[in-house]
This record gives C-alpha cells, structure tokens and sequence, in this order.
C-alpha cells in the first residue's frame, strides 16, 4: 500500500494554475513535516516547499510568491497551489513527510524520509 499518494498533475500553459494533493497512510499524527520536491528532466531532485506542524513553511526562492503550501490537519492532506506558472516548474513533484522534528527550511534542503511516487506536471509555453 503506498504510503503517500499525490494527484492534481497535468498539463496547462504558461501562466496557468494547478493544485496538487497529497493524502495516505503516510500522514498520521506523528507526522512533522510535509513538503513538495520536484525533479525536472536531467536535474537533481529540488526542495519547492515545506510546512512544519506549527505551519512555518519555507520556499524555494524559484517559486516564492507564486506557490502556496498548505495542510489540512482534520483531512491529512497536503496541498500545494501553484500559480503563475512557468515552463521551467515542468517536472515530477513529490509529496514527502517526515516525523522528526526541524525547521522547515532544513527539510526543504536535507528532503524527507517518506515519499510518494509523484505526479508528472507538464507547462508549455
């Protein structure tokens, strides 16, 4: 069973908006951390935000100002508003969380320890 699943990928134009989710059995009580990473083709993976359990978030400075992360403690899911977009935030995007306790900035950096299988987005100009 996945532990973390994401949904909301797909494809628009530069310019547009997209909202990506994340829900499993991955997100429990004991849950720190949430974030988004993205891995675009021939590039490393990149942290894009993160949120901790007091709800301090951090982003990547490409995405700053047009990204909001955010959580919904009732639901356990993990959202992630992406507007704005550009042809450079084409890539795969993975939900991860993690139950230790850090910044949200240093996970964005270091990444998490449980991770879904991610969901492709795709921008065009």
């Amino acid at each position: 069973q996945a532990q973390l699943v994401e949904s909301g990928g797909g494809s628009v134009q530069a310019g547009g908006s997209l909202r990506l989710s994340c829900a499993g059995p991955g997100i429990t009580a004991g849950t720190y951390a949430m974030g988004w990473f993205r891995q675009a083709p021939g590039k490393e993976r990149e942290g894009v935000a993160a949120i901790d359990t007091y709800a301090n978030t951090a982003y990547s400075e490409s995405v700053e100002g047009r990204f909001t992360i955010s959580k919904d403690n009732v639901k356990h899911i993990l959202t992630l508003q992406m507007d704005s977009l550009k042809v450079e935030d084409t890539g795969m995007y993975y939900c991860a969380v993690d139950g230790r306790k850090g910044s949200a900035s240093w996970y964005l950096e270091y990444g998490m320890n449980t991770w879904g299988e991610g969901t492709l987005v795709t921008i065009s100009s």
